[in-house]
């Protein structure tokens, strides 16, 4: 029993201190954050798709946080600079992902600035990447006898359109698209601590 005591004093002043220096601090200093002019709030079709996007699992295989040169090849990749705090000033929940199964995606939108890409590689990712892994998502999409004056037809190789008809987009897969294309943080880094530390000219190799 005596031994117990001070046992659990430590773990509690070990868990109150990784509180403070893991949760506590880093939200203060995000909250003081304001966001970089260049980057806009999300539209209502946006933040439908990134409803869509954490409701399909997609921040169980991409990451949203490119990191600095000294901690990995991220800008040689093409994945643009090392993230910032105010990159992610819109984002409840943030969405910064712990694998990387496929690429990291904070700068997507402005890598494949494409809806048709994009639809195309959600319908079926091996119409593209014959060798992709990611799950496809059928059930973003119609199969229609013809398409409507307002219908998004997705484009498809020969071999996977439908025996009669043409496949369009949903609502859904639109919000989706519509997310994805706004991620986008290539412009420069504007934080003067961040650009003493040489970020803001690592930021220019997108």
């Amino acid at each position: 029993m005596n031994r117990l005591v001070p046992l659990l004093l430590l773990a509690a002043a070990v868990l109150a201190f990784a509180t403070v220096f893991l949760v506590i601090l880093p939200a203060g200093e995000i909250r003081t954050v304001a966001p970089p002019p260049q980057l806009e709030p999300y539209t209502e079709a946006e933040l439908r798709g990134r409803a869509q996007y954490v409701s399909l699992g997609c921040v169980y295989c991409h990451s949203q946080q490119p990191r600095a040169p000294e901690q990995g090849p991220d800008a040689d990749r093409g994945w643009g600079r090392a993230s910032t705090a105010p990159d992610y000033a819109y984002d409840s929940p943030h969405l910064l992902g712990t694998m990387r199964t496929g690429p990291d995606l904070l700068n997507i939108g402005a890598r494949i600035p494409s809806q048709a890409w994009h639809l195309t590689h959600l319908y079926q990712p091996r119409a593209i990447h014959p060798t992709s892994i990611m799950p496809n998502y059928p059930f973003l999409f119609e199969t229609r006898a013809e398409a409507g004056p307002e219908d998004v037809v997705v484009k498809l190789p020969d071999a996977l359109l439908p025996d009669n008809g043409v496949v369009v987009a949903t609502q859904e897969a639109l919000d989706l698209v519509s997310y994805l294309l706004s991620l986008d943080r290539t412009y420069p880094v504007s934080n003067p601590d961040l650009r003493d530390n040489g970020y803001a000219d690592r930021g220019k190799t997108q």
